[in-house]
This record gives C-alpha cells, sequence and structure tokens, in this order.
C-alpha cells in the first residue's frame, strides 16, 4: 500500500518538476553531442524475475523516449553503444535473440522517420543479415531532417581507433605515398579523419547508466574533452527526469578544455 501511494505520488509531482527543469536549462549551455552507455538490461531483468531477453526487449523500447527527450533540449548528435565487440563473445543462446532486438529496434526507429541513423563499429564482425539491416536503416533514413543517430553495434573503441588507422594507410597505399612521407602525415586530424564518427562534432557529454563508472571502450577517442555523468538507474529504468538532470549537470559544469 506505501509503495503504491508513493508512486502515485511521484506520478504527480514528477511531471511538474521536470517541466520546472526544462524551463531553467540554460539553452546556450546544452550539449550538441550525447553518448549514451545503454548500461544495465540484463541485470534488470535478474532483478524483476525475468530472463535476459526480457531485459534486452525493456531497454530497447526505452530508446525512442530517450531520443525524444534529446529532441526536446536541442542536441544534434546521438550515440548509442547498443553492443560492444566483446558482447560478441556471448553464447549463441543470447547474441542471436539480442541481436534480432537491436534490428527490431533500429527498424522501429526507420519507420518513425524523425531521426537520421548512422550504424557504426566493425559491422563486418556481425552476422551478414545483421549488418545488412543496419546499413538498410541508414540508407533509409538518408533524407530525414533529425538528429543524427549514431547505432554502436560490434562496437569497441581500441577497433575502431586500429580500423582509422589501417583505412589511413590503405589509402596512402592506393596513392604510393611512401611511409616516410606517411609518417611526416600522420597526425590526430588523419586519424580523426577515418573514425566511425569522422564529420562529427566529438561527445560533450556521456551518460552510463546501471551505477558503472568506467568508459569500456566507449569513444576513447572522441570523449579525450567529454563531461561524464553516471547514473545508477538500469537503462531500462532511465527516465525522462533522469536525462534532464545529467543534462543539468552537464550545464552547471566549467569546461575547460585541458586550458
Amino acid at each position: 500500500m506505501a509503495r503504491d501511494w508513493k508512486s502515485g505520488v511521484r506520478r504527480v509531482l514528477y511531471p511538474a518538476y521536470e517541466a520546472r527543469m526544462v524551463r531553467r536549462l540554460p539553452a546556450d549551455r546544452m550539449p550538441a553531442h550525447i553518448g549514451v552507455m545503454l548500461d544495465g538490461n540484463r541485470r534488470w531483468a535478474k532483478a524483476v524475475g525475468a530472463d535476459t531477453a526480457h531485459g534486452h526487449r525493456a531497454g530497447a523500447a526505452n530508446i525512442e523516449p530517450m531520443l525524444g527527450w534529446c529532441e526536446e533540449v536541442g542536441v544534434s548528435v546521438v550515440t548509442l553503444w547498443l553492443l560492444s565487440t566483446d558482447n560478441l563473445n556471448r553464447p549463441a543462446s543470447e547474441l542471436e535473440p539480442l541481436l534480432e532486438i537491436i534490428a527490431e529496434a533500429v527498424d522501429s526507429l526507420v519507420d518513425e522517420r524523425r531521426w537520421r541513423l548512422h550504424p557504426v563499429g566493425a559491422l563486418d564482425l556481425l552476422p551478414p543479415a545483421t549488418a545488412a539491416r543496419l546499413k538498410a536503416a541508414e540508407a533509409a533514413t538518408a533524407d530525414v531532417d533529425g538528429i543524427l543517430v549514431n547505432i554502436a553495434v560490434g562496437y569497441g573503441g581500441r577497433r575502431e581507433i586500429a580500423d582509422a588507422v589501417r583505412s589511413l594507410l590503405l589509402e596512402h597505399a592506393e596513392k604510393g605515398t611512401s611511409l616516410e612521407d606517411l609518417a611526416a602525415q600522420v597526425d590526430v586530424d588523419a586519424i580523426g579523419e577515418h573514425l566511425y564518427t569522422k564529420g562529427q562534432p566529438d561527445p560533450d557529454l556521456v551518460i552510463r547508466t546501471s551505477g558503472e563508472q568506467r568508459l569500456g571502450g566507449f569513444l576513447l577517442w572522441q570523449s579525450a574533452g567529454s563531461e561524464f555523468y553516471f547514473c545508477e538507474a538500469f537503462w531500462p529504468d532511465f527516465r525522462r527526469v533522469d536525462f534532464l538532470r545529467a543534462v543539468r549537470a552537464y550545464a552547471q559544469r566549467e569546461r575547460r578544455h585541458g586550458r
């Protein structure tokens, strides 16, 4: 009874609290690019006595609302880490349903016609059918005038940097560049032009749910100057109020950019 009463009070009070938070957010201090580590689906499922697939489905269902919150505060780029390269080593009994849940979630985003999707990661490590659906999602939303959403599947920060360097080397090999000339040209900008997120602004804010306070390989190169926000809630329980608290905390920080 006490729990039901508290839930009822929250349903009444939180909308007013959230509306006040939105009004007080400084528009000129909002992040342009937010990276989100959608962590805690399996632990959430265990906590509610459900199987792992149920946790992943609950997490997938929270993606569209979160993108709506990003639109609300003027974010222009969002990177969602849905599956790491390490996750690809999970047992097939868990990995195959997870890949299908991710593909269905991406298909749902395509159907909304609100966001421009861009897969990032080592797509060659994914099953061909999954990679094909991600590429099709990108093609289907290429003309959408909305938030750019990076779908990080089969993603690892170290793998991304290695792929960027490999791409840079192959590009110059085709041009016949000597090793000496290539060594003189390799710098931060040259590598940056070959990252999965080339041409995009680096993330201003990285959010990780589930209480874990580590990057785990997420956007290693791009997040050098990012602000971080760690939320205790498991991803399926991540609410609008949690998101608003994250961007409010970001707005209140003094960004020194190494100075």
